[in-house]
């Protein structure tokens, strides 16, 4: 044996995992247990004072999901992971980790609309404030940064609009004020694009969709990078002050460059309780074995589709990085140059009513609110997972009347096209 690294396609399918000790399983089992039996009272002790790493009870970690962290951390190139039950939840408990009431954080206008929703409303009952700024442009960051702010947050690739976001330049700035980089790569996958070899610390995906992949499970992973010093940092006092329940134990002095995914889940999901369920992981886990294989097959497909649509003449334009003529696509080839992703928006000539009726005509598309699918998915953002925005947001999210987002999936490209080109004569 030699001391090569293992590549990404190994990773995918060997990491975190072995066959099972006690029957040989060679694929993961699903331990379907809410609680685990203690060796004798001071094992018990050791485990719930985190003296012991262990399995207590399934609401705060699960040998099924412990493989799905190792998994993942591997392939972004972390310290550790957590699984969650949703995308929503890890972004939620990777805030409640960093902030304090009267905190804010500046996030980028250019999201997933039921992020945007989360930020502006849901957030302000714990006291956090966001401050939006233009991913397009940098210098906004840094400009909305106070004494009060927190944590940075984008998304890598932003749904709907296929954004490719310049994460270095971002992440400079968050290094110099010295607050964590957190970074959405849902739309990337790590097959695509690692933020931690772009200064992110901090990442979280939605596993719902392309880790997953099959449209058949929801969950979601934070992944502690290692990079935030936040021992002796008093603006995070979670892992920079000593914690009563744990007999006075400061985590990020005695967990260090994994301190944060430890807080995460002995602060915040031991008591909010967004757990993943052992099946969920499973069957996330399964995903993730073929994710090389169906990213690149997502992004040649959909390559193939945004080239046509935008020579269609009902279509006013598209908005996909892999195209030449993208304004993102010399970003792409920078952070994404095996693909720039299966997910992109193009505008129809006709506006709103032109968007509702394709949708609506569309035979091999389904309509529905996910992206990620093995199948291709259709939406129009407006009518529906952007709705509860202004009009004004709206737009600043990509998500104008006349947008129509699309999820490539993995069939043949010439049955995509097909569908789509019916589906416009017929709007």
């Amino acid at each position: 044996m030699t001391d090569r690294l293992p590549g990404f396609d190994t990773l995918a399918i060997h990491a975190g995992a072995a066959p099972d000790a006690a029957t040989g399983a060679r694929a993961t089992p699903i331990y379907q247990t809410t609680s685990f039996v203690f060796d004798d009272v001071d094992h018990a002790a050791s485990l719930f004072g985190l003296q012991a790493f262990g399995n207590i009870y399934s609401r705060i970690g699960n040998p099924t999901c412990a493989v799905l962290e190792e998994r993942v951390a591997a392939l972004e190139g972390g310290t550790a992971a957590l699984a969650v039950a949703s995308g929503h939840a890890a972004e939620f408990l990777v805030f409640h980790t960093l902030l304090q009431p009267g905190d804010e954080f500046v996030a980028a206008k250019k999201l997933y609309g039921g992020s945007i929703n989360q930020f502006n409303h849901a957030y302000k009952n714990f006291g956090w404030n966001v401050v939006w700024a233009d991913p397009d442009d940098p210098a906004t960051f840094e400009a909305a940064i106070t004494p009060k702010t927190k944590a940075i947050f984008v998304e890598s690739i932003a749904n709907p609009g296929g954004v490719i976001v310049d994460l270095k330049a971002i992440a400079a700035i968050a290094k110099k004020h010295r607050i964590p980089f957190i970074v959405d790569n849902t739309m990337a996958s790590p097959y695509l694009i690692r933020p931690f070899e772009h200064g992110a610390d901090i990442i979280v995906h939605s596993a719902t969709k392309f880790l997953g992949g099959h449209g058949n499970s929801i969950g979601g992973l934070i992944v502690d990078g290692g990079s935030f010093n936040f021992a002796g940092d008093d603006r995070y006092p979670a892992l920079s002050k000593p914690r009563p329940e744990y007999g006075g134990m400061v985590l990020g002095e005695t967990f260090g460059n994994f301190g944060f995914a430890i807080a995460c889940r002995v602060l915040g999901l031991r008591d909010l309780g967004p757990a993943l369920s052992p099946f969920n992981a499973f069957l996330i886990l399964n995903g993730i074995e073929t994710l090389p294989l169906r990213m690149q097959r997502h992004s040649d497909n959909a390559l193939a589709v945004a080239e046509h649509l935008a020579s269609h003449d009902k279509v006013s334009w598209v908005s996909y990085p892999g195209l030449r003529s993208d304004r993102y696509h010399n970003l792409a080839k920078q952070y994404c140059p095996k693909g720039a992703g299966a997910v992109f928006t193009f505008g129809l000539s006709g506006g709103y009513e032109a968007g509702v009726k394709l949708v609506s005509n569309l035979k091999l598309f389904s309509h529905l609110a996910n992206i990620g699918d093995t199948r291709s998915l259709v939406i129009h953002p407006a009518s529906t997972t952007h709705r509860q925005l202004t009009d004004d947001q709206k737009v600043q999210a990509g998500a104008g009347p006349e947008v129509v987002r699309l999820s490539i999936g993995l069939e043949d490209k010439d049955d995509l096209i097909d569908d789509l080109n019916n589906a416009l004569d017929a709007a």
